[in-house]
């Protein structure tokens, strides 16, 4: 009996993992499990823990770069690991986002552009790559590769994911598909009804109710019945920080709004700006949802507030798994990733939520690796690096072959401290990626260390920062004068790697 019969006959059907029975001695030839899968080293294949928060801001975690978060979690994480100051998605929305981080590949190649369409069935997820050579791999959480809104559920590909608890968001627009809803429900528990206008909630409700806490549960319950059968991969895709800004009640005491930061926002500065930030300005997600322009300073204070008490949650439950690896035995040969598909404006730039701009706090996330086998402990890294390096890592990481399609490098030789470099400019883009503009936001975005570009086609027009005089990204020199032999280089660097961009894919087969 090979492996993926005894996953199939046995440990899925209900979650659980329990030894089959053994054979008849008189009947069967005796039982022998199959050997764990070594990586091509020889050594054992790692496990990987892969946390990814939603719509997390780079500079949210305390201790590091805000000491204003309770994070004690992730900041001792921090102290056993690989950290990357400079990480950057591949598109500023979720879906394009999360199919680039999955295959290895950018946006535009994986067919995935924009939320609200399905990524191609030909693309090949790191983790059905890893499920062939022998992972068991598990999610809890979002998954988010196609359409899932209005009580459609989400349509998958061969995603490898064994183990699929789903759950996109907190609504309950999905009758008997969001299983922690149903988890909820199960449990006599209901989700409590939102106060009118509300827009920063303390909700009344136990933590240990919460999605964050169900997502936790369920890897926690994964990490433990697969400590007979590595190596696994679990996915764990918690919606918070992911806006409303709903946090529980206990979570949300923790934060005085009094004491909160203001956004970071200058009048007019929105003038030279792309027209899609004036437009959001006003009421956010193409002037459908949460404004600025109507929101007073307390509340701005007490949405800010709302938002760190759920990056503490988050750190909570990162802690929780964190021990159940210890207490398992499991923490040395594990890869343990924590980052985010985005970040959130947080009222940056007098706009919420995110959109088709390419701030930092936008396309910026936090993004943590350990691996005690193998990495760095305390390691801080200031190099460059896209979101599209993680797929890979952890195939170079199993010792799996990298297939050509993908378009991402592997952060290893960072990982290790063999280097300190690694790319000389970042790419992003937003190719109408997300609600209904008009004109429909087609642009790309370059970063260097030193200057950021970004480019709107059907408005012939940009934004050029100096991030070493002005990192705050409010002063755009797209029109400068001064500026023109910079914004020249800029496009010309960003017309190089967006013809690094196109799809590798399908190999050329003859010379010819």
């Amino acid at each position: 009996m090979t492996r993926r019969d005894i996953l199939r006959s046995s440990l899925f059907a209900a979650g659980a993992a329990s030894p089959p029975q053994a054979a008849a001695q008189d009947t069967r030839a005796p039982h022998s499990w199959p050997e764990a899968a070594r990586e091509t080293g020889g050594g054992p294949m790692p496990n990987v823990l892969w946390i990814c928060a939603d719509q997390l801001r780079f500079d949210m975690i305390g201790g590091f770069n805000n000491p204003l978060i309770r994070t004690p979690n992730l900041r001792k994480l921090m102290d056993e690991s690989v950290t990357f100051t400079h990480a950057f998605v591949q598109n500023p929305v979720c879906s394009p986002s999360r199919a680039s981080f999955l295959t290895g590949r950018y946006p535009h190649t994986t067919g995935l552009r924009a939320n609200g369409q399905r990524v191609r069935a030909s693309e090949r997820l790191v983790t059905r790559i890893l499920a062939d050579h022998g992972y068991t791999c598990g999610l809890a959480g979002k998954l988010h590769l196609s359409p899932c809104a209005g009580g459609r559920s989400e349509d998958r590909i061969d995603d490898g994911y064994q183990v699929f608890w789903w759950s996109h968001d907190l609504s309950d627009q999905w009758p008997g598909k969001n299983m922690w809803r149903e988890w909820l429900k199960d449990r006599g528990v209901k989700w409590p009804e939102q106060p009118a206008g509300a827009v920063a909630w303390g909700v009344p409700i136990d933590p240990v109710y919460t999605q964050t806490a169900w997502c936790s549960d369920r890897a926690i319950q994964f990490i433990r019945q697969q400590r007979s059968f590595n190596p696994w991969l679990m996915s764990v895709n918690i919606f918070q920080p992911h806006h409303p800004f709903w946090p529980t009640r206990d979570y949300l005491a923790h934060y005085d709004p009094a004491q909160m930061p203001s956004p970071r926002y200058q009048e007019g500065e929105l003038d030279s700006k792309p027209v899609f930030q004036r437009v959001d300005h006003q009421a956010g997600y193409a002037g459908t949802a949460l404004s600025f322009a109507r929101t007073d300073d307390a509340t701005h204070r007490a949405i800010t507030a709302a938002y760190y008490a759920m990056i503490e949650q988050v750190d909570t439950e990162v802690g929780r798994m964190l021990n159940v690896l210890e207490n398992t035995g499991q923490a040395g040969n594990t890869i343990v990733v924590f980052m985010s598909d985005h970040g959130e404006m947080l009222g940056d730039h007098g706009i919420y939520l995110k959109g088709p701009y390419f701030y930092d706090c936008m396309i910026r996330v936090p993004l943590i690796i350990r691996w005690p086998a193998r990495y760095k402990a305390g390691l801080r890294s200031d190099a460059l690096v896209e979101m599209v390096d993680l797929a890979p890592t952890l195939l170079e990481a199993a010792g799996i072959p990298v297939h050509s399609g993908v378009q991402g490098r592997s952060l290893t030789r960072l990982l290790t401290g063999q280097t300190a470099l690694h790319r000389d400019s970042i790419y992003s883009e937003h190719f109408d990626s997300s609600f209904l503009y008009d004109p429909p936001p087609m642009g790309a975005c370059i970063r260097t260390g030193r200057y950021k570009l970004a480019y709107f086609r059907n408005l012939g027009t940009g934004e050029l920062y100096d991030l070493r005089k002005d990192p705050g990204e409010v002063e755009n020199l797209w029109a400068s004068p001064g500026a023109k032999d910079v914004r020249q280089e800029m496009m010309e660097t960003l017309m190089a790697r967006m013809i690094d961009t196109v799809d590798p894919l399908p190999e050329r087969k003859t010379p010819w």
